[in-house]
Formats: structure tokens, C-alpha cells, sequence
């Protein structure tokens, strides 16, 4: 169901003051658009997305099907701006996920360059393609 959940996020993100992935996950987890059983109080937006970030971060690509093996597999060095490094070993992996989670945000890329906005026609219906694109935050 994660493309459901990702509607959602594109949603709320062109509908609103959001753009922070947290904020993002937060307002979707509120609405629970999927009607999941939140009584115990399950964080599954959450998971979802974070598990979508780390694939997209080890090796996930738009243009191959994914086949779940990350391309690196020991550990993870991230650089900051500032030039702090942030590792994080396979035993991190709950650090690493949080860390992608709450620093990362959407943004929308050049539409002219990538095509999206434009209302189209297809079959006798009208349609617009929306940009995902997620940054790390500064």
C-alpha cells in the first residue's frame, strides 16, 4: 500500500504549508487515509516511509526494478554540511532510519525540465503529472 501512502504525502505536500517529511507523515498518520487499526497506537505510516527512505538511500533507483538488495551493506557515512560525518553501522539501522526520516523534506523540481504540471489529455480524460523529489533538509 505504500503507493496509496506516497498519494497522500504528494497530496498534503501540494496542499498545504508542508514539507518536512515528518510533518508529512504526521498529518497522513492523522487522517489514517488507509483506515488502518491505530488503537494501539502503530506507527505504520511511519515504518513505511522510513523503510521507503533507507531502500531509496541504499540502492533503490527509479529506473530498475528493485529487487531489495542495498548496495552497501557494512555500514553508512553520512556528511553534513558542516562537516561533522554521521556513521552508522548495520546495527544502526533504527538510528539510520530515524536519521533519513527526520531530515529529509519534499521539494518540486524544474517543471519544465521534468515535465510535470501540465494538464494533459488521454482517452477523453484530463490528467497532470505531480514531481516527487526528496531533498535532505540544510
Amino acid at each position: 500500500m505504500l503507493p496509496e501512502i506516497l498519494s497522500q504525502i504528494v497530496f498534503d505536500f501540494y496542499s498545504s504549508e508542508f514539507s518536512h517529511l515528518t510533518d508529512l507523515v504526521n498529518k497522513t498518520a492523522d487522517k489514517n487515509p488507509l483506515n488502518f487499526d491505530i488503537e494501539n497506537e502503530h506507527k505504520f505510516y511511519e515504518y513505511k516511509i522510513k523503510r521507503f527512505l533507507t531502500d531509496v538511500a541504499l540502492g533503490m533507483m527509479p529506473s530498475q526494478v528493485w529487487t531489495g538488495k542495498y548496495d552497501a551493506t557494512g555500514g553508512y557515512l553520512i556528511v553534513k554540511e558542516n562537516g561533522d560525518v554521521l556513521c552508522y553501522h548495520i546495527y544502526n539501522k533504527n538510528e539510520f532510519e530515524d536519521y533519513l526520516l527526520n531530515n529529509t523534506k519534499l521539494d518540486t523540481a524544474s517543471s519544465s525540465r521534468h515535465g510535470f504540471g501540465e494538464i494533459y489529455e488521454e482517452d477523453g480524460e484530463l490528467y497532470f503529472k505531480l514531481n516527487l523529489q526528496i531533498r535532505f533538509t540544510k
